[in-house]
């Protein structure tokens, strides 16, 4: 994400800070990452919606959740509109990172090994979202 691209949520630092755990900061506004099985939103089942943990935007239908066995909850396809992506270049490699396409908060990865119909996976920090059952 560019620090000049403009979302239609933006706070500054400290007003994040204020609003965010501080592993949430780390993650959704530093581009952190939680360690592995960290996340018991990783092993979630129960039918709802995962939302962004920053604004509350709605990004993931557990209709689309599957368990890819890498330790981060795990999507084929997000809800429309709601994810953008960039390249990050952190590992050396390209990768494509997500975020919210709301706030601009720091989500994870998308990678091309997912299952039909995407072949997508959205790998994605569970420090990063919020679940709300159905």
């Amino acid at each position: 994400m560019s620090k000049k691209q403009k979302f239609e949520i933006e706070k500054s630092d400290a007003e994040w800070q204020q609003c965010l755990s501080e592993t949430q900061f780390g993650i959704l506004r530093q581009h952190g990452t939680e360690h592995p099985g960290s996340s018991p939103l990783d092993k979630e089942a129960a039918p709802g919606t995962y939302h962004c943990a920053g604004c509350g935007t709605a990004l993931f239908s557990s209709d689309h959740k599957f368990d890819a066995g890498c330790g981060w909850p795990s999507f084929f396809q997000p809800l429309e509109q709601t994810i953008g992506t960039s390249t990050d270049y952190k590992l050396i490699y390209p990768r494509t990172e997500t975020h919210c396409a709301k706030c601009g908060g720091h989500l994870g990865h998308v990678f091309n090994d997912g299952p039909q119909p995407t072949g997508q996976r959205y790998c994605i920090n569970g420090a990063a979202l919020s679940f709300k059952g159905e």
